[in-house]
């Protein structure tokens, strides 16, 4: 191979490596829920740079904090099969404080871009940063089975950072909206940890799944995603700019989420927890698509 193509490959590696390392395939769907809170929280038109700057801010303040967590966990993502290919315990990044620098750098863009927006929006970005990253990832994860509900104020806050952005103040349909995403998480991170309970018990990491019996965990499940649903059409009644479109996406994919949860429990083989757990994020996405079009509508 020429050294040009080889440079170039290096070069091409490298910086898919650095993308890995923030976890794309997490953020993505906190910047939609962000989005989806943007739009139902404007009235009267959207402002479209107002909603650019605050997709900036979610993404850089979501991807930075993944990086972060992600160079306080290399040690136990190599003792896991799921997550030793992870850019940092498979040597792509060496040193790996290059991967703490990046999500410093990307975390402090973030808060600096939501200072642009409104205090709001800055508080609720510093309080998910900090609930993510020192709550979850640094005191709860490897100590108590309840560290997914005491970092699950991370997942909803972009939701209300979102919609905060375009409604200038947190209210009611604010709450629900990252309601919905506390209430989604125990049902997408226990199903995958179902599936994974001997690679998180390896690492040392208290799950739910891994320090009670399959059927308690199951039942955990069962019951946010029974919550989940309740808080979703909740949102369709007290939401006058949510309608048909919302409502009927609501009640038909948190009928086939409460049908997946319950199969899982009648049945409780990984085949079941992979499904269930590769539902939830469409759900989700699902959700958020639909207040967007109801709103604009």
């Amino acid at each position: 191979m020429p050294s040009q193509l080889r440079s170039a490959v290096s070069v091409q590696t490298s910086i898919k490596a650095y993308v890995m390392v923030t976890k794309p395939n997490v953020w993505w769907l906190l910047v939609f829920t962000g989005i989806g809170g943007f739009v139902v929280g404007s009235t009267g038109g959207l402002d479209l740079g107002l909603l650019g700057l605050t997709a900036l801010a979610l993404a850089c303040g979501s991807a930075g904090a993944e990086a972060v967590s992600n160079y306080i966990e290399r040690d136990i993502d190599a003792l896991m099969v799921r997550t030793r290919r992870r850019p940092l315990p498979s040597g792509a990044i060496n040193p790996p404080e290059r991967a703490l620098w990046l999500g410093i750098a990307l975390t402090t863009a973030g808060i600096a871009a939501s200072a642009l927006i409104n205090v709001y929006a800055l508080l609720f970005m510093v309080a998910g940063v900090l609930d993510y990253v020192v709550v979850y990832v640094l005191l709860t994860k490897r100590r108590t089975p309840l560290n997914i509900l005491l970092g699950s104020f991370a997942g909803g806050a972009p939701a209300m950072i979102g919609y905060v952005s375009s409604r200038g103040f947190p209210d009611l349909t604010g709450w629900l909206l990252a309601a919905l995403v506390v209430l989604w998480i125990p049902a997408h991170v226990w199903s995958l940890a179902l599936k994974y309970r001997e690679d998180y018990a390896r690492a040392g990491i208290p799950m739910l799944p891994v320090v009670v019996e399959e059927r308690k965990a199951i039942r955990c499940i069962v019951s946010t995603v029974l919550l989940l649903v309740a808080f979703s059409l909740l949102l369709a009644y007290l939401e006058p700019r949510l309608g048909l479109v919302y409502t009927a996406s609501a009640v038909v994919t948190g009928a086939a989420l409460i049908c997946l949860s319950l199969l899982t429990a009648l049945r409780p083989t990984m085949r079941n927890f992979w499904i269930l757990f590769k539902f939830t994020s469409p759900h989700l996405a699902v959700l958020y698509a639909a207040m967007m079009v109801d709103a604009l509508l």
